[in-house]
Parts: structure tokens; sequence; C-alpha cells
């Protein structure tokens, strides 16, 4: 099919490729090496915090490596990797202390083997003061462009690695079909084909060709595998999800990834069917590794093999629970806080429940990745290598982004764009806060210290301001997250302003802590909305947000609503850009917007879901954005009626700009398989491209189909393209097809 970035290049080495013949060797000898000993402290990952100088049991301020509990970790008990950064923010002076002080100690072993060190630099590397931090990946999927993706992904590698960081845990390959679930803003959305688009792009810009050139790194593909489907909607509880479902639906962009040459994948801390996922030999071996072919490192998630014993109850014991991982397939144990993994993996080695081979397989994975990286010739380069590194070259490409992410979901009357000279009341508490630009993951774990690390970055508030004028601009808090503040201030201010700009949303969080029971935005919000509603003036909703959250309340009140998600530092600029009209809003939606809180259907849903318009009708459809300009569609042809499994399927549509302005726009094809074995979905997206066109123009945009991408997974759980009847659908454009034997 034809898509916007090239596809990946091909996994495996050609033969006789002397770089990956001289990897192999160079693994061999120092595997042969090793003592038992230190091939289990190689599979020991251990967080900063363990290594780290503390006051009564508090991490010390300014924060430190305490040179004897990083010989304890690295000559005693041979840790091969060390993560995070104890819930602060790092210069990059300060991360070449830390890796200085974990090359100096490396030294002191027997074999001199490098520490491997990971972080979340999930939109930018987050955790390094000044760096560029991009919208979060549901926003980037928001683009509809992987070329902004693989951009995006590229300039995060160079920063990560410009503070001596070689290994990322990104990307969130989850499919987000749960709208409540609070990590939705992590991952690309609901949608398979385009998570697979964007899985292609992140890939290839974090890892390139060569994961050991100074500005790429080693991407960590997760959270392997059907994180984002909990059945409640809270994180980390558990997950029913059929094997052909799971292999149909969550799946494929791992399987992606893995052919794009993704190196590590992490775990999902949660179980599937009773399961949990790091004691599923099914899916971490006969899976992934027999069936994709995966030849990485696997690593467990926070705690997760302990939680066997504590939390899943699978494992009677914490050693039990070590046994059952690795056997299962983890080769490394994000521990994360202690040595007992190192503890009890030795004593099951030393007594024969886990085997040599699987110590030596697991082993043999973290030190290939290693040598890879080129860890053991340059840990870290100078600084001086990276002069691009928080430039405004890459602060560009991060507006970029987050321009061409915000989606206009309503525009009555075309209120939007607002006139320059206008006097407009900004409202609303995201409007003043950079928390609810970035989201989680940013700065720190939950992003709560945004406003602090991000000081020198415009909050919506401010940018209007720059923008038009302060005298143009009244501002009123109006409501936090869930409380009115000065509400009767707001509405006295609306009185002389043209028009009101009301900012809501979501605070920033992540994982556990942003577990709601209620999806709906909070009653203050919507009474905030209601309210300045009643004021007479055009009120234009800024919704930035992780996840879905209900509006139903008060939508219907709202003049204009767009949504920035969580477009990063830049988004202050960004959504004031749409909204003065200086950028034309391009982004479509990744996920539905569901309109009640019992209706939380996805674009793909069966025909049987459709119980009725008031049940089944969303807010706002999978891949709705509006545009300031206008799109006509015209001139649907399909290169054949009937078809046969060796041929393919040439479908083309002319797309006009018929409006007064340039614009962008994404042009979706979705294909309908009108009846199979197992009850088909009402559409697919099987392809899409973004066109920018000048007013009045015309392009015909093409895609071509193969009979195997119109495969599904039956009830046996195998890929089959069955014959029959096909619609296709693009804009309002329909036409039909049949598949013959």
């Amino acid at each position: 099919m034809e898509i916007i970035v090239p596809g990946c290049a091909p996994k495996n080495p050609p033969p006789g490729d002397t770089k990956t013949t001289a990897t192999t060797a160079k693994v061999e000898e120092l595997l042969s090496q090793l003592t038992l000993e230190e091939k289990v402290g190689q599979m020991t990952q251990v967080c900063i915090d363990v290594v780290s100088v503390t006051e009564n049991g508090v991490i010390a301020e300014p924060h430190q490596v305490d040179p004897v509990k990083l010989r304890k970790a690295i000559v005693d008990y041979h840790v091969g990797s060390i993560l995070n950064v104890a819930n602060h923010c790092y210069s990059r002076d300060h991360w070449y202390e830390i890796m200085s002080a974990i090359r100096e100690m490396s030294e002191q072993n027997q074999c001199k083997i490098p520490v491997l060190y990971g972080i979340d630099a999930i939109h930018g590397n987050n955790y390094c003061e000044n760096a560029t931090l991009f919208p979060q990946q549901i926003a980037m999927a928001a683009t509809w462009n992987p070329g902004l993706m693989e951009q995006a992904a590229s300039i995060t590698a160079y920063e990560t690695r410009a503070a001596a960081i070689p290994w990322n845990f990104s990307p969130v390959l989850d499919i987000g079909r749960q709208a409540a679930w609070s990590r939705i803003w992590e991952t690309f959305g609901e949608d398979v084909f385009l998570a697979n688009q964007m899985t292609q792009a992140i890939v290839k810009g974090y890892e390139g060709s060569d994961i050991g050139n100074k500005y790429k790194v080693a991407s960590c593909m997760k959270h392997y595998l059907g994180y984002g489907f909990p059945v409640s909607g809270k994180d980390r509880t558990p997950a029913w999800i059929p094997d052909n479902f799971l292999r149909e639906y969550f799946l494929p962009p791992f399987e992606q990834a893995v052919e794009c040459g993704a190196h590590t994948i992490m775990i999902n801390s949660g179980e599937i069917n009773g399961v949990p996922v790091h004691a599923s030999h099914y899916i971490l071996t006969e899976i992934l590794r027999n069936e994709l072919h995966f030849e990485g490192l696997a690593v467990s998630d926070w705690e997760d093999i302990i939680r066997l014993h504590t939390k899943h109850h699978v494992a009677a014991t914490p050693r039990e629970a070590v046994r059952m991982a690795v056997m299962a397939g983890v080769d490394m144990s994000m521990v994360p806080y202690d040595y007992s993994f190192y503890d009890h993996l030795l004593e099951l080695a030393r007594e024969g429940s886990v085997p040599a081979w699987r110590i030596d397989e697991a082993v043999r994975r973290i030190l290939t990745l290693k040598v890879k990286l080129g860890l053991f010739e340059n840990l870290y380069y100078p600084a001086s290598d990276y002069p691009d590194f928080a430039s405004e070259k890459h602060r560009l490409a991060s507006l970029e982004a987050a321009r061409e992410c915000i989606t206009l979901l309503k525009n009555e009357d075309h209120v939007l764009p607002l006139p320059k000279n206008a006097r407009v009341l900004v409202t609303g508490f995201a409007a003043n806060t950079m928390a609810s630009l970035n989201g989680g993951w940013s700065h720190t774990w939950q992003g709560d210290q945004a406003d602090r690390y991000a000081s020198d970055k415009l909050t919506i508030l401010e940018a209007i301001r720059s923008a038009i004028g302060e005298n143009n601009v009244a501002w009123a808090e109006g409501t936090r997250f869930d409380e009115l503040t000065d509400i009767d201030r707001a509405l006295q201010l609306a009185r002389s302003a043209d028009y009101i700009i009301l900012c809501l949303g979501e605070m920033a969080y992540c994982e556990q802590p942003g577990t709601i029971g209620d999806i709906s935005l909070p009653p203050a919000q919507a009474e905030l909305a209601n309210r300045l509603a009643s004021a007479g003036k055009p009120v234009i909703l800024v919704l930035t947000e992780g996840r879905p959250r209900l509006i139903s309340a008060f939508a219907e009140n709202m003049d204009a609503i767009l949504i920035a998600y969580l477009p990063g530092n830049e988004g202050g600029i960004a959504i004031t850009d749409v909204l003065f009209g200086d950028v034309n809003p391009s982004g479509k939606l990744p996920y539905t917007y569901p309109r009640s809180p019992n209706a939380l259907i996805n674009y793909d849903h069966k025909y049987t879901e459709q119980v009725s318009e008031v049940v089944s009708i969303p807010q706002f459809e999978f891949g709705y954005g509006l545009s300031y300009t206008s799109f006509s569609y015209s001139g649907l042809s399909l290169s054949a009626g009937d078809i046969r499994s060796a041929d393919s399927l040439r479908i083309s549509i002319d797309v006009t700009n018929t409006g007064n302005l340039a614009g962008k726009e994404v042009v979706q094809l979705y294909i309908s398989d009108l009846y199979a074995s197992i009850t088909p979905p009402v559409k697919r997206l099987r392809g899409f491209q973004k066109v920018e066109l000048a007013p009045g123009q015309t392009q015909t945009v093409i895609f071509t189909i193969h009979p195997s991408e119109l495969a599904f997974v039956n009830a046996d759980s195998q890929w089959v393209t069955e014959p029959g009847e096909f619609e296709v659908k693009i804009g309002d454009q329909a036409g039909r097809f049949t598949l013959n034997d």
C-alpha cells in the first residue's frame, strides 16, 4: 500500500555482514569470560535511587550518586542496567557527572562491561533541562503525518544521546481502545493502521540504520502485549482479550516495530485472560520469539516480577516469581529498589531450576545490545558533538508538530479564526499552566513541575497576550480542575469582551494516579462553560487533555471547539496561531470522542453495537477534523470491479480545495467487508494520505490495495482473506468490488 513514509529496512542483515559477525564474536567472547554471578548481574536493573545519596531515607538535594552504593551495585552485584531520575530533571552537565561515575566504576569490574542506562524520553528528552519537548504520542497521531513523527523521534534521539543516555523506553505501541484509560495519551490512538504507520516512523527516527550512531538510541517498544485494553479502564487492571482479537488489534504494531528492527521490548504490567504477561510463555516466547522472531532484549516493567507474588498471586514466593518470569522469557528485571532478583536468580541457577542455557540466552541479548550501541568504545560523547541540543531549529520542529496536531471539532458560523483586534476573555485553569500542555513524563514522572522547568515557555494565556497585546486580553481563572474559583469575575469580564476563550481539560498525570471513576470533565468545568455561554458572547472551547473527557453537558453551547491534546512546550503558541488564523488547522481525531459514559464505542465496531442513534452516535467520529477552508471529493475510481487473490486494486479519488485558504486534508480510505465468517467491523481504515492544496487546486490521490491487506484473524486465530463483496469509502464517495477465489 502507498503510505507517507518509506517502509522499514530489512531486519535481518545480508549474508556475510562483517559488522554482525564481529558483534557475535565479541559477545561470545565476553559471555565465555563471565562468571555465573556476573551473568545474573547483567540481568539485574536497579533505579538510580538505589545508588543515590540519601538523608533520613529521602534522596538528598542536590541529587548526587553515592560512590559506596554505586560500588555495591556495579562491583558487588554486577548490575547490567540503571534507570530513571529519582523524580528529578537533570542538567546535561549533571547527566555527564552521573555517567562518568558509572563508567569509572564499571572499569573496576573484571570484564569492564559498561552499564546500560535507560529513561522514558517519550516526547523529547523530558528528564533533561532545556531539552526540546514535542507533543505527546496521541497528539502526534492527530497530525496523521508520519514524517513529522520521524523528525520528532530523530531529534529526541539526538538530544537523549546528547545527555549521554543510549536507551529510550519508547515508543508506546499499545492500541488505546479504552477511552477511560489513563495512558491513552501515550498511544497512537485506537486504530491499528494509523498506529502501524506511526510505529514505522518513530522506530526509524529513534534508531536509524545503526544504533551505534552517536545521534541514535535503542528504542523500547512497550507495553507488550494488550496493556491498553483493561476491562475497567483503570491502569494495571485485568484484560480479557480473545486470541484472535489480540492478534488482529494489539499485536500488529509490535510486529511492525520488530520488522523495523526495534532492539528492545518492555512487558505489559497487567494480565490477559487471568495470566500475568510477565509469566506468559505463550506471549513472551511462543509469539514474540517463535512467531515474530524478535531477537532483542525483553525487560520487565517496574517491579512487575515481584508483583507476580504480591499482586497477581500466581507465585507463592518471590523466588518462584523470578523463576516464572525468566522461564517465560523476561531477560532483564526492572527490580528496581533492591537486589532481590539477583539473589533469587542466583540460587535458582545454582540449583538448576533456571538452566544455564536460559541465563546465557538472556545475557547474550543484553551484551549484543551493549555492543551494538557502541558502549564499549564510547559510553558517551563530548557535549560539543551536539551543537543543536535545544536549538531554535529543534524548537521550530516541535512548534510545527504542535500546530499540525490541533484539531478543530466545531466552528459555528465560522467564528474562527478570530480577528487580532478582538477583545477576548481568557478563562479556565488550563489557560495558564504548562502542565496541561505537556502532561505526564514531562520533567518529572507526573509532569506536575512543568511550570517550574518550562518557565521560559508560553502558556496559552501568555501566547495570546503576546499575539494580540495585553490590553486586548482579560484573564480570570474561572475554575481549577474540579472546583469553581472566580466565576463571578469571569462573567463580569465577559460583558466587555468580544469573545470568550475557555481553556478546559486535565491536569498532568501518569499511570495509576491518573485513574478516574468518571470520564466526564468535572461538574465545575461544565458549570463554568454553561454559565459563560449564557453571557451572550461567542465561546471558543480549547481542550488540553490526555484522553477524550466527555463534554456533552455543554458542547452544544460552545460556538467553536478545538482540541490540542497534549501539544508540548510550544502548545501555547500553536493554539494561538490556530485561534487567530496564522495556521489553518489540519489535525484529525486519532480516537472516537464519546458522547456518553456507557457508549465507549470504537469507530470499527461491530454492526450489533449500533443499538440506537441515541446510544451509538459519538460526540465526534474517529478521523474527524475541520479546516478553515473546505474540501470536496469526486471521481472515485476503482481499477476493477472484480479481483482475485493475486491482483492488486488501484483506487483513485480527486480532492479539491473549494475554499479561499490553503489547507491540508487527510484523505482517508475505509473498506468494509460486507460479509465474513466472523462478524466483520462496519469499516476499517486501510490507507491515508495528507495533502496540501491551494485554493481551487485539485489533486488525484491514489491508493493501491492487495487482497492480503483485507485479511482478518478468524476464530482459529489464523489470518485469512475471504472472497466476497467489499465497499470502499473516501469522504462522501463510495464504491464496491468483489474478491473472487
